[in-house]
């Protein structure tokens, strides 16, 4: 064997944190204060990597993109994407833990995790303290969501869900991630993890044109049916009515 071929037993878990914490940074005196709360809730350096990217000397990392580097680079098994602006209250790292194992129990196959979010019949499921009240708890969790709010997302690294390849801007970057993940057969969820959020969030018009982004970027990818030849067979994939069910006796009659 030369010196190059070290193969890996790719069934072993590669060593890394349990948690990575990655923060695009404006104000460096709010990120200080959100790392101490961290670390005072048990978040420390055997049990977690903190990674943040400096925007503040201007724009330079738009969410989109900070978060495909965030997720090419971090370690932990779970990356926590976060606001500078939060801090850890009661709730510890062992709290975090228990909740995840709970989820890991009822769910193996979810992608994200937050702590506000929507379900499918428009319902909100909020467990978090911020200008808009304190202390707020709506739902019952783990709540299944099809949208979560940005301030804090979770993401279960070994599900490999990202964002969109198109997507831009600092708005919905965690409902994207929700759609990824429902695409990927995945799903979302709101837990019991409180936590202080210092800003009341922002509706202006960048979130309405990102909204607007979104929007057509999904009516242009979901737009169906789509016809797909494999080297074996084909395939009608939403919709196709007749024709698909033509298809499927023909490859019936193939496999008899």
């Amino acid at each position: 064997m030369t010196p190059a071929q070290h193969p890996k037993d790719a069934g072993q878990a590669l060593a890394g944190p349990l948690f990575s914490i990655c923060t695009l940074v404006t104000r460096h005196a709010e990120y200080a204060a959100m790392l101490e709360s961290f670390a005072a809730r048990g978040f420390t350096a055997n049990k977690a990597e903190f990674l943040y990217l400096d925007n503040s000397k201007g724009h330079h990392w738009d969410a989109f993109q900070g978060i495909r580097r965030f997720l090419s680079l971090a370690r932990g098994t779970y990356v926590i994407l976060c606001h500078q602006d939060i801090q850890l209250l009661a709730d510890d790292i062992e709290t975090l833990r228990a909740r995840l194992a709970a989820l890991n129990a009822l769910d193996p196959d979810w992608a994200l995790a937050g702590n506000a979010g929507s379900m499918g019949d428009g319902s909100l499921a909020i467990r978090i303290s911020d200008p808009h009240g304190e202390n707020q708890c709506c739902g019952t969790f783990p709540a299944r969501v099809v949208s979560l709010d940005e301030n804090f997302i979770i993401i279960r690294r070994d599900a490999l869900v990202s964002i969109s390849a198109a997507g831009s801007g600092f708005h919905l970057y965690g409902t994207d991630m929700c759609l990824q993940a429902r695409c990927a057969g995945r799903s979302a969820w709101v837990i019991d993890f409180h936590l202080r959020h210092l800003s009341p969030g922002k509706v202006d018009a960048s979130f309405h044109q990102a909204q607007q982004r979104l929007e057509a970027h999904y009516d242009k990818l979901l737009n169906l049916p789509w016809h797909i030849r494999t080297s074996c067979t084909k395939m009608i994939l939403g919709g196709g009515g007749l024709r698909r069910w033509l298809a499927r006796r023909k490859l019936a009659r193939r496999l008899k």
